[in-house]
């Protein structure tokens, strides 16, 4: 938060957050610390390995972060000028 725009860094994890909340605890209601986070784990685990996601092309965050060629990603090209890398 130490320049101009840096609180929008942080949408993305307040939306997993939210949906943590919404998609499970609220639902389930946990009596203790123990059953929270074992029911998070399996939130967790769904999220990553099964549940599609519409910004993915439908596909896992496992599947882009395994194979991110085969979704679009490409390597940065870096380059060495004046001593320094830059992008």
């Amino acid at each position: 938060m130490d320049a101009p725009g840096r609180g929008l860094d942080n949408v993305f994890v307040e939306r997993l957050w939210r949906s943590l909340k919404y998609e499970d605890i609220y639902l389930r209601d946990y009596e203790d610390g123990l059953e929270l986070e074992n029911g998070m784990f399996h939130w967790f685990a769904h999220y990553n390995d099964e549940r599609p996601h519409q910004a993915l092309g439908y596909a896992t965050p496992r599947e882009v972060y395994r194979f991110p060629e085969s979704h679009g990603a490409r390597p940065a090209k870096w380059e060495l000028k004046s001593d320094r890398l830059r992008r």
